[in-house]
Parts: C-alpha cells; sequence; structure tokens
C-alpha cells in the first residue's frame, strides 16, 4: 500500500502543482554554456520529496527539480552499469552499441561519443568519480577516477582516506551494520566533489563539460555520521513484497535470492538497515550536490552552466527480498531519474508526460553545445522541451528497454550452483550479474500506466502500474485486456525495429551517411513539418 501510494503521488507532486506550463525566466545568453553532469550509481527512482515519498533525502534535486525539470517517466536502456552508461555516452541502445554485459566495455561500437563531440565544440573535459566504460585517462582532458573502494590514485589520497579505503573494501559489498569509523571528508562523494570543484576552479575562460560520477548509493550500503541513521531502520517505509512473492518472479529470482542469502546470510534479516543506509547514502550525495551547486553561484557561474542528475539503473531495495539488481526489467530496475536544472531550461508540466531515456542525454547535449547529432545516434534531443518549445508528444508517447545474453533461460534442473557468483579471496562476496540472471532475452515496453515484457520464448507480462505498482499480477493473455496487449506488442515491435543499428560508421561509408537521422533525432513530426506520409495506405 505504501508504494503504491508513493506512486499515484509522483503522477502530481508539490513542484509541479505549484508550476505554470512555462514558467518565465531571466535568460542568460552565452555561446557554449558549460555542462555539469551527475550520475548516480544503482539509483532508485522516486525516493526524494518532490516525487512524493515521505522522507527528506534529497532537498538539493528536489530544489533543481522546482527550478527545472525532473522528468516522471525516464529508463534506462538496460539495467546495468557499463551498458547504460555507454548508452548515455553514445545515444545508442545496447543493441547498436554490442556492449549489453558489464564486461563488454572495449566492444562499444558508435561514430563519435560525447567527449568527442565536445571537444570537437572547444569544450575542456573532465571526469570526477566512477567511469565504468570504455573511456581511458588519455580520453578526456582531466580525470579523476574512482570505484566502489576508493580512488584509483591510492598515492594521491590523504592517510584517512587510504584507511577508508581499506574499511571499505572490507565490507565486500555488503550491507554495514555499523556506522562508517571515518568522517566524512573521507566518503568517496566528498572527495569526488573535492576534485570536481578543484577542476572548475583551474578551468577559466573554456567551457567545460564534467562527468561527477557518484558509486554511491549502489552497494556496499554503507555511511557515516551524520547519515547514519538519519533515517532510522524502523521508521522507513515498508517494502512492497518479501520473499514470498519470489514465487512470482520465476526460478531465476529463486536462484538469485539463493545467492544472495548463500553469501551473505544476513541480508534478509537486515533488509530495513539496508534500506535505512541506502536513504543516508541519498542524503550525503545531496548534501555533495548542494556544495557543488553553492561553489559554482559564488563563482557566478550557475547561469552559465546546465545540470542534468540521472542515473544508470535502480536498486530492488529490498523489494522480494532482494537487494541490488540482477533478474528482470522491474520498475525497481529500470525506471530512474532525470532532472534537468540551470542553463536554458525553462519548467513546464506537459514535460513530465514524456517517456525518456538514458539514451537522450547525449544528443541532448550535443545540441546544448551547438554540435549536429552524429551518425548512429538513437536518442532524442530533450532541449526543445527544456527550453519550454513545443514538441510531438507522440515522439514520447513510450520508452523501450531490454536486458539479457540471449540463449536459454538457466533453470533449476541446471543445477547451477551459486558458488559460481562467489570470489573465494573475499568472505561474503557474490556478484548477481552471472550467467543465470543474464540469461535469456527479455524487451520491454511502458506506455500510459502500462507495462509489457516479452522474451525470447514468446512468454510476456502486463501489468497496469497503476493498480499493481510492484508487478504482481500478470494479466497477458487475459481476454478483458487483449486491446492493450495488442497496442503494446505493436509498440514493442516499433521500438525493436527502430533500435536496431543505423550505421555502418566510419571514412569508408561517409557517402552512405546523408539521411540517416532527423532534426532533434525526432522522428515525428518529420524534418519538414508534420509526420511523414504512411506509404503504405494509398
Amino acid at each position: 500500500m505504501e508504494r503504491r501510494e508513493f506512486l499515484k503521488l509522483s503522477a502530481m507532486t508539490a513542484a509541479t502543482a505549484a508550476l505554470p506550463e512555462v514558467l518565465e525566466a531571466e535568460e542568460t545568453t552565452v555561446d557554449r554554456p558549460n555542462v555539469i553532469f551527475i550520475v548516480a550509481d544503482q539509483r532508485h527512482y522516486g525516493l526524494s520529496k518532490a516525487t512524493g515519498y515521505p522522507l527528506d533525502t534529497s532537498p538539493t534535486l528536489d530544489s533543481m527539480q522546482k527550478a527545472g525539470i525532473g522528468f516522471e517517466r525516464n529508463y534506462c536502456t538496460t539495467p546495468l552499469c557499463v551498458p547504460s552508461r555507454v548508452s548515455m555516452l553514445t545515444g545508442r541502445w545496447p543493441e547498436a552499441t554490442h556492449v549489453r554485459m558489464n564486461l563488454q566495455a572495449k566492444d562499444a561500437y558508435f561514430e563519435k561519443d560525447l567527449y568527442q563531440v565536445a571537444k570537437s565544440q572547444g569544450y575542456r573535459t573532465a571526469l570526477t568519480g566512477k567511469n565504468h566504460t570504455y573511456l581511458k585517462k588519455d580520453s578526456l582532458d582531466v580525470w579523476r577516477e574512482y570505484t566502489h573502494e576508493g580512488s584509483r590514485d591510492d598515492e594521491d589520497a590523504p592517510g584517512d582516506a587510504k584507511k577508508f579505503d581499506v574499511w571499505l573494501k572490507g565490507l565486500h559489498f555488503n550491507v554495514a551494520e555499523e556506522p562508517s569509523p571515518y568522517p566524512l571528508s573521507t566518503q568517496i562523494p566528498y572527495r569526488i566533489v573535492s576534485d570536481a570543484i578543484a577542476f572548475i576552479d583551474e578551468t577559466s575562460s573554456q567551457p567545460f563539460i564534467l562527468q561527477v560520477g557518484f558509486p554511491e548509493p549502489h552497494d556496499p550500503e554503507q555511511v557515516p555520521a551524520p547519515y547514519w541513521n538519519m533515517f532510522p531502520p524502523e521508521s522507513v517505509p515498508g517494502r512492497c513484497a518479501g520473499p514470498d512473492a519470489l514465487s512470482k518472479m520465476g526460478q531465476r529470482a529463486q536462484w538469485e535470492y539463493r545467492l544472495q542469502q548463500d553469501n551473505f546470510p544476513d541480508t534478509e534479516r537486515l533488509w530495513r538497515r539496508y534500506k535505512s543506509n541506502y536513504l543516508g547514502a541519498l542524503r550525503m550525495i545531496d548534501d555533495q550536490i548542494k556544495r557543488l551547486k553553492d561553489h559554482l553561484e559564488a563563482k557566478g557561474l550557475m547561469k552559465r552552466t546546465l545540470v542534468v542528475f540521472t542515473s544508470d539503473h535502480g536498486d530492488y531495495l529490498m523489494n522480494y527480498g532482494l537487494g541490488r539488481k540482477g533478474v528482470g526489467l522491474y520498475e525497481d530496475l529500470t525506471h530512474t531519474p532525470q532532472i534537468w536544472c540551470g542553463y536554458g531550461v525553462r519548467p513546464r508540466t506537459s514535460a513530465l508526460e514524456a517517456f525518456t531515456s538514458m539514451a537522450d542525454l547525449m544528443p541532448t547535449l550535443c545540441e546544448v553545445m551547438g554540435a549536429e547529432i552524429p551518425h548512429g545516434v538513437q536518442g532524442r534531443s530533450l532541449w526543445p522541451i527544456l527550453r519550454g518549445e513545443d514538441f510531438p508528444k507522440e515522439e514520447f508517447r513510450s520508452i523501450y528497454a531490454g536486458v539479457g545474453l540471449g540463449g536459454l533461460y538457466y533453470e533449476d534442473s541446471d543445477k547451477v550452483p551459486t558458488s559460481i557468483s562467489h570470489d573465494p579471496t573475499r568472505t561474503g562476496s557474490w556478484d548477481e550479474l552471472n550467467k543465470v540472471t543474464q540469461s535469456g532475452n527479455q524487451k520491454m515496453v511502458r506506455m500510459g500506466d502500462w507495462k509489457l515484457v516479452y522474451d525470447m520464448m514468446g512468454y510476456g507480462q502486463l501489468y497496469h502500474l497503476r493498480t499493481d505498482p510492484c508487478e504482481l499480477k500478470n494479466l497477458f493473455d487475459k481476454p478483458e485486456h487483449a486491446t492493450e496487449q495488442a497496442n503494446l506488442m505493436a509498440e514493442l515491435a516499433m521500438w525493436m525495429i527502430r533500435v536496431q543499428d543505423s550505421l555502418p560508421t566510419g571514412p569508408q561509408n561517409v557517402k552512405y551517411q546523408t539521411k540517416w537521422s532527423t532534426q532533434h533525432n525526432w522522428y515525428a513530426p518529420y524534418q519538414h513539418g508534420g509526420a511523414p506520409p504512411n506509404p503504405y495506405i494509398p
């Protein structure tokens, strides 16, 4: 019930209710605005007051959403770190990038990525924080990489930070039962923002694009004071269902639960602590975003800087008894935040109905920087929407995602031991992304209040999310929902055709790259105004 009420509130937030269709704001015009895009890892959608959540986890992000636009129907291209982040950089779905799992970053296929476009436009480029893509240190002008276990440049870390990194590794990515014994200044988000501020301070006349990549709130779920028990375990909202719901989720989800419990048996017992630490991490991240924004304001840069916040995927957040991510295309994993504010952005209510994607970030920033959208980009630029201009609602009526490495599903009869996903050198470690959880192939489409999931076996799932937000009542093949199912099947087919690779790229194929994309990369209305005629209707 609590989650249902949360989703109901999400459709009509306090911020939305207070806004006109387009809010007139003081306009600052610059040739090339600065760009900061903030990427959290494994950040579940909707855990803030602006989206109807009862706890105040993200006041800074809420203020950004009120001053700008927070797309309420944003989805990742796939609920895995590397493929989703490659989509963010290239504007292409995993089907086109060839990156469908975390070990495939080097296989990324594209013409130009976001940083190559930025450099061609005279931007200074930087990354502070998590990378987890094909990018290398020499791909950008400034590089300060962090992982979930600390800094890549250990020799530069102060003493306490080095001790913290050792302590962090000792958690083996599991939930902490005690607060971090080290101060906030050793936490990765604090160090990342310190590096981001240093980059901003050393960049003068040249416009910059800066990626701030927080490894949190991804496991291990840990926080220091004052974030420890900021949202006490006994006060956190309940979950939509516990492990009893696994019977409705199939054998792979049940296997993932066994994997989790075999390697860290206290996970289910600590589900409220997991959630408490996770929410505390959200507030810790939010405070560091405020620190970064305050610095921009102090330097007079905020009006000439565009800021976007998003995440690569979500987290089960102990719904169904599962932590982290893994099996399927559930809303917990695919529904992610995307908030824009700053230069050129005007709040508007109609934008909140648009279905958007992680893949839309790259073409949007191309237009922001004054560059053409490269060949092969499949995402759509949101820049006209963000600026308060007209946009075709039909173009954003639905969105698509997928997951899976192909082949048949592993089943209980295969007797795959959970030890396949355990590192014997690290007690209690386990990886939820493995050959069992990622077996098979599923595709998803969201449209209106409905969601359809279809797989390589012809098995389907149909959910009415307004009445069944936890996706526990499968309506697929129910006669009373035949119309909705048919409409969604057609929409899914359209998306699967649309995201097929529209390249080849490279100099040998220049002569073919003439009319492969449209203005803003929208398909409707067409380049010349209005939808193109249907050639199959006389």
